[in-house]
């Protein structure tokens, strides 16, 4: 059942982390490219794509990844920790979604006219996104390193 847990975390994992770093890839980069009213649909229409299927892959990989380490059996050993992180960084991914990139997309959702501090809110917005990017690759990395040390 472990090995099942294991890779169903791993498989939650990859999800989210390429949801993350498809955004951070295509669009964050590249974002003061793009005008105002370009960043505003492109805003709803991503925030339209993701914001249901991500309400299930949030939650899931956290939880396969809770179950995965309680169903370790040697928790001392060295690795251990390296699971650990990867729930860490995974929670502070969520956090940072839900406590400053889930309220601007819900303004960007509301805008007919593109406020006056929209590139403060452009800034904030990339600077967010590549931190939950590369959390989440580190996320990945760590679980990746952990259940590969988990084989007994």
């Amino acid at each position: 059942m472990r090995k099942s847990v294991d890779m169903g975390s791993l498989f939650f994992l990859m999800l989210i982390t390429g949801v993350f770093w498809g955004t951070w890839f295509t669009l964050t980069r590249s974002i003061e490219s793009f005008s105002a009213d370009e960043f505003k649909h492109i805003g709803k229409v991503i925030i339209a794509n993701v914001a249901i299927p991500m309400r299930i892959l949030m939650p899931s990989g956290i939880l396969l990844v809770l179950l995965s380490l309680w169903l370790t059996k040697e928790k001392g050993r060295p690795g251990f920790k390296l699971g650990v992180l990867a729930l860490i960084l995974l929670v502070a991914t969520l956090l940072i979604t839900l406590l400053v990139l889930v309220p601007i997309d819900n303004a960007i959702k509301e805008w007919d006219v593109v406020p006056g501090d929209f590139n403060e809110i452009r800034s904030k917005w990339k600077n967010f996104h590549a931190l939950r990017t590369f959390l989440s690759l580190a996320s990945f990395l760590s679980y990746s390193i952990f259940i590969s040390g988990n084989r007994n």
